[in-house]
């Protein structure tokens, strides 16, 4: 009797553990990224380091799971001249079928981009990401709480509903009682087809610090700033197997109102097309353009048009090299032109 009750007691031990059943065990996964580029512009050649990525997935649960990700990059602010940057902590608790709760740290769904090409450049289709996001026109970055659907029904509906701090507040706490919302919904109504559309809608208390405020420098809002942005965006890839054709197109409107200024808005939009030539070897081109209105209440109002063309050579699918030439018009400024060379790499 006890000697059946002792195995009895260690099998519901193990079980309970997950040595009873190997599927119960947890799984972690630890992936990394890095890239490394020499440019020439003005004249002068230039080598740098891009950014290290460190990517750790880990199934706790059958539905509890953990994402996280670390970027080791380049900053005039560490005295070491590198610093380390959280870019994602995230619990995701699958409740019922596709629909899932996610908690933390998230890049906010607001663009295509911005939701499927993370840090990771081996998998960026150009060497930088579209002006838009250099600009600071999306929020990159919410910590907070998100509802999330993907691949429902027959055309394939994918939902994002996010509650979270907001521009002016930290990742830690909130300096006002104003949340953010983002609110995003796509469709894939054919195998490389993608077509989405959301809304962003935060209010900006006076004097919360702006952390992606266009200007490139961290300041704080002298007064209360309504702001909404809608986003529109359109990807193809006439197969998942070949991917000959690619296309992709983004637009953000971005409405900022004050009380002095009242409603101003920005537009920013760009499009890319590559064609892959033989199974590694694709040419491709993007266009961006950024037009803010006279007397904007958040963004530094410098209008900009960029065309990008470039050769991108993929040895595999963790192993790239791309070849750039860039031109860059900014509002009264000469253009800039600047040829680039990048190898990124995952492992």
């Amino acid at each position: 009797m006890n000697r059946n009750f002792t195995l009895i007691t260690f099998f519901v031990v193990g079980l309970l553990l997950g040595w009873a059943h190997p599927l119960a065990a947890q799984r972690t996964q630890i992936r990394g990224f890095v890239d490394t580029y020499a440019s020439y512009q003005q004249g002068k050649v230039s080598f740098g380091l891009g950014e290290q990525d460190l990517f750790i997935t880990s199934e706790i649960t059958p539905r509890l799971s953990f994402l996280g990700e670390t970027v080791f990059k380049f900053s005039l602010a560490s005295p070491t001249d590198f610093a380390i940057s959280i870019e994602r902590i995230i619990l995701k608790y699958n409740y019922a079928g596709n629909h899932s709760l996610l908690i933390g740290k998230h890049h906010t769904p607001v663009n295509y981009w911005n939701d499927t090409y993370h840090h990771g450049r081996v998998f960026f289709p150009t060497i930088e990401r579209p002006l838009l996001f250099a600009q600071g026109i999306v929020p990159l970055h919410t910590t907070g709480v998100s509802l999330q659907g993907q691949n429902l029904g027959l055309f394939r509906f994918g939902y994002d509903v996010m509650v979270g701090n907001g521009l002016g507040s930290g990742e830690l706490f909130d300096n006002n009682r104003f949340k953010s919302l983002t609110v995003a919904v796509h469709v894939k109504p054919r195998d490389g087809w993608r077509i989405g559309a959301s809304l962003y809608h935060d209010v900006i208390s006076p004097g919360s610090l702006l952390h992606n405020h266009s200007g490139g420098v961290s300041t704080r809002a002298l007064e209360k700033i309504n702001q909404n942005i809608l986003t529109a965006s359109f990807a193809y890839t006439d197969s998942l197997f070949t991917k000959k054709y690619e296309l992709l197109a983004e637009s953000s409107m971005a409405l900022n109102k004050s009380d002095s200024l009242g409603q101003q808005n920005t537009i920013a939009s760009y499009a890319y097309a590559g064609l892959r030539l033989t199974d590694k070897i694709i040419p491709y081109i993007r266009v961006d353009d950024i037009h803010y209105r006279q007397a904007e209440v958040y963004f530094t109002d410098r209008n900009v048009r960029s065309f990008v063309g470039g050769v991108r050579y993929e040895l595999n699918y963790l192993a790239v090299v791309k070849v750039e030439y860039q031109r860059t018009k900014s509002y009264r400024a000469a253009a800039v032109d600047k040829v680039s060379v990048q190898l990124a790499v995952g492992f």
